[in-house]
């Protein structure tokens, strides 16, 4: 297994709330800016995913530590946590840098199902997708509440 894939995601000004941290809606934009760079290195630039289809279908996120706004970029590290013939499921972490000891602001997973825009319906992992999905499998991310 290859690891975790790391995408840098800068901040905006604009993901701070009042209390001068970004926002909880915000770590929603940092997996998507996550997924679009992810997706190239893992398809390649054309066609990718993103143009064969693909739409969420489900978040979970949890958050371990305040994010204040600042210049430097997170680091979203990716990976595959399980796959069907329709779709997979990311699992991530948001965190302050590829430091193993870094900080980490969040854990999340997102559902995706391959869709065809033209029909408007589900469609089928090709071979070719299924290679590399697989090739990315690990675990998915612990989230402290289940373990109460």
């Amino acid at each position: 297994m290859p690891g975790p894939t790391t995408v840098p995601v800068p901040l905006r000004w604009s993901d701070m709330d009042a209390y001068a941290h970004v926002n909880n809606v915000q770590y929603l934009r940092l997996l998507e800016d996550a997924r679009v760079l992810g997706f190239r290195e893992w398809f390649g630039p054309s066609p990718s995913m993103l143009d064969e289809g693909v739409v969420v279908t489900r978040h979970e996120i949890e958050y371990l530590a305040p994010l204040e706004y600042r210049s430097a970029p997170v680091v979203v590290r990716m990976w595959v946590t399980c796959t069907s013939p329709t779709g997979f499921t990311i699992g991530y972490q948001i965190a302050d840098s590829t430091d193993p000891a870094a900080i980490v602001y969040a854990v999340a997973t997102t559902g995706l199902a391959l869709f065809d825009f033209t029909s408007l319906r589900p469609r089928r992992m090709s071979p070719a997708e299924r290679a590399v999905l697989e090739g990315l499998t690990a675990p998915p991310p612990t989230f402290r509440w289940r373990e109460r």
